[in-house]
């Protein structure tokens, strides 16, 4: 029973023997580790999501910015971080204008998946539509897309060892990868890079890389970062790119160096 499992709280990956198919003796191999992340805000359970426990910092700053709990980092107040033997609670003190909003509008998302819609309880709830549009774009030249893309796969460190996670990173207008967070799913890892953006001091200008399909949600989350551009290794869905158009936001999917296809706002990639 899941009550019975071991839940480790403290590593990202662990070291387990297996045997290979093309091997005659038993080997070592690094594999990821997921952990329940309970979402408390005020003291009341909010969310729980499967997620590698790692930058949890920018975990909660993250998901508390891209789901419109909070407007920006000022409005959380502390983040104490407890470890528990079948998961992990983030306790986050929020002012109390944002805990008022966020129990007006507030849902239950327990149980949600990587659909994004999972815990909804109606159509009404499906999409969370984001209240902006992207205000200020900035144009990107192909030699940086293709830079960004190229140096992305050095960044990943927990893929390497586990071949299990996801990565999305934040490339300037060089190209130059500036921040990666991982995580076994691919909203965790947007949400931790938004947190991480959001400690640093985000401008705007650059990009953001994911290793996943772009579907929906993360169109909404990188709108509700404010970056004009996402691009993705894998295909969007219509969905994904009809969410683009509305809110302003450049959708580049199928990047695998030096190829990638645009679906939105074709002007603002240029070539050099």
């Amino acid at each position: 029973m899941a009550q019975d499992l071991f839940i480790d709280t403290e590593h990202s990956f662990k070291t387990y023997e297996v045997l290979k198919s093309n091997a005659k003796a038993v080997e070592k191999d690094d594999i990821a580790e997921e952990v329940p992340i309970a979402f408390v805000y005020n003291g009341i359970s909010h969310a729980v999501m499967l997620a590698s426990p790692s930058d949890l910092e920018d975990f909660a700053l993250g998901f508390s910015f891209s789901e419109g709990i909070i407007e920006n980092k000022s409005d959380i107040y502390g983040i104490e971080i407890i470890h528990q033997p079948k998961g992990i609670e983030l306790q986050i003190e929020i002012t109390s204008a944002r805990f008022q909003s966020l129990k007006d509008k507030r849902r239950n998302l327990l149980g949600r998946t990587g659909c994004g819609l999972c815990g909804a309880e109606n159509l009404d709830q499906a999409l969370r539509l984001p209240e902006k549009k992207i205000d200020i774009t900035f144009s990107i030249k192909e030699t940086a897309i293709i830079k960004a893309l190229e140096a992305l796969h050095t960044t990943q460190s927990l893929q390497k060892k586990t071949g299990a996670t996801h990565a999305c990173a934040w490339a300037n207008e060089q190209g130059e990868i500036q921040l990666v967070r991982e995580d076994v799913g691919r909203h965790n890892a947007l949400d931790k890079l938004i947190g991480a953006l959001q400690k640093k001091g985000f401008n705007g200008k650059g990009f953001v890389i994911t290793t996943s399909r772009a579907s929906y949600e993360m169109v909404q989350k990188t709108v509700m970062l404010g970056a004009s551009t996402l691009i993705a290794i894998s295909a969007p869905t219509g969905l994904a790119i009809r969410s683009a158009l509305k809110y302003g936001l450049c959708l580049i999917g199928f990047a695998r160096a030096p190829q990638y296809v645009i679906y939105t706002f074709t002007e603002r990639v240029t070539k050099n």
